[in-house]
């Protein structure tokens, strides 16, 4: 059976990307002013900042002062943040940059060009230049969609379901009965008479499963692998008859022995596929929060949880693994004064972030009463993800809507498996 080649992803890189395209997704100009940069693997970038730079002698006709000012400002920012790349990054280069108010608010000509750069998480195969009254996100969000499908086909002679399993979800696509006689005939039918009817019966209800996998695993979604179960020689029958399209046989990378068929057998099927499917992501977050879940029930002092606690023992040097859900949606700010360094820091959420940056910058040092304190904010993730980087631990973002993501959520959403028990040293 063929090995299944599965991309690994890295869940941190794509939770700030899905971040970043939420957050631009939310952005609009006062006018026409925002410049959406998509740059192919391999482009030359010489001939973008080229573009580029006529693009800045065309706008130099657009009538509002104000805006013509923010449109050449923010091709001149792009042009000059591309000229400090020795060539286009492996897989393309996206850039958004436009003239935007303060988060705070401002008045008309408070805008700041502000300039994001995303390494794209699979090859960009196309150019794209936009300037307009917002960004251009779809392009890396459609990149985001996890493309790694499996397919489920849970089969007996009674019923058949399929299912499919892509990102973070399995999701039952369907199931049918198979309108199949049972095994014992009844009264007045000779037994090879009721055989042969049985058989007929089998052959067709497999042809029209063969019909709906074909459907589904090629023309709806092309899988990269199938994995078949049921119960009993039925799922082999199947299998064995030559029914599959000839593509889906050769993806085929299991079979499973399962108690049901149907839609209950596509969730059997997978709680015994995760062996099988190792490095798909689904099936490694699964993995991680069990394994954290063992460390904390049977009491081996290697399972932590609740940020305060997580973050105390990172600086410690005591993490192997951290756990984050995707939804935690906290962030860190930091007061710093200009005088005397004193640092003051809150992890609050999101909505709550600058009514704390206004407290630190309103009220007086605490070290020196200065009131030259300057405020900055940091994901809690990108904070994590410092803090893990400098011990060697293993940080990883796990989908919060998951079965394992809601287990994780119940110890507050941060989790930590421990190289050691701190209350035995090493």
């Amino acid at each position: 059976m063929p090995k299944i080649e599965i991309e690994k992803q890295d869940s941190v890189k794509i939770y700030k990307i899905r971040k970043t395209l939420e957050e631009l997704s939310q952005k609009s100009g006062r006018g026409t002013e925002l410049i959406t940069v998509y740059i192919p693997k391999g482009k030359q970038l010489h001939e973008i900042i080229s573009s580029l730079q006529q693009e800045q002698g065309t706008a130099d006709n657009i009538k509002s002062d104000l805006t013509r000012s923010h449109v050449v400002d923010s091709l001149g920012k792009v042009v000059q943040r591309l000229k400090m790349y020795k060539k286009t990054p492996e897989k393309g280069l996206v850039v958004f940059c436009g003239a935007l108010p303060p988060e705070e608010g401002g008045q008309l000509g408070s805008e700041i060009v502000t300039i994001w750069e995303i390494n794209p998480p699979k090859d960009l195969n196309q150019y794209l230049y936009r300037c307009d009254d917002h960004f251009h996100v779809d392009i890396l969000k459609e990149m985001l969609k996890d493309d790694n499908l499996i397919g489920f086909l849970a089969i007996d002679a009674k019923d058949a379901g399929w299912g499919l399993l892509y990102g973070d979800k399995i999701e039952v696509l369907g199931q049918t009965g198979s309108g199949v006689a049972g095994k014992h005939r009844q009264g007045g039918q000779s037994a090879k008479r009721f055989q042969k009817l049985r058989e007929m019966e089998l052959s067709y209800f497999y042809n029209r499963v063969a019909q709906v996998t074909r459907e589904y695993f090629i023309d709806i979604y092309p899988v990269k692998g199938l994995i078949i179960s049921g119960p009993g020689p039925t799922k082999e029958d199947f299998i064995n008859g030559g029914y599959l399209e000839y593509r889906l046989q050769n993806n085929i990378i299991n079979t499973i022995d399962s108690s049901y068929a149907g839609a209950e057998g596509i969730r059997e099927a997978f709680a015994k596929s995760a062996d099988i499917l190792g490095n798909f992501r689904l099936v490694e977050e699964k993995k991680m929060v069990e394994d954290l879940f063992r460390e904390i029930n049977t009491n081996t002092g290697k399972g932590s949880y609740g940020l305060k606690e997580v973050i105390e023992f990172l600086k410690n040097n005591v993490v192997k693994i951290v756990l984050i859900t995707d939804n935690t949606n906290l962030h860190r700010v930091v007061g710093k004064c200009k005088r005397c360094k004193h640092l003051q820091e809150d992890i609050v959420e999101r909505p709550l972030v600058i009514p704390k940056k206004t407290e630190f910058t309103s009220s007086p040092c605490p070290g020196c009463s200065s009131m030259e304190v300057e405020a900055n904010e940091q994901d809690i993730v990108d904070y994590l993800e410092i803090l893990s980087s400098k011990v060697g631990a293993q940080l990883e973002v796990v989908s919060g809507s998951a079965e394992h993501g809601n287990m994780l959520s119940s110890l507050g959403k941060v989790g930590a498996i421990l190289r050691y028990n701190p209350g035995h040293g090493k």
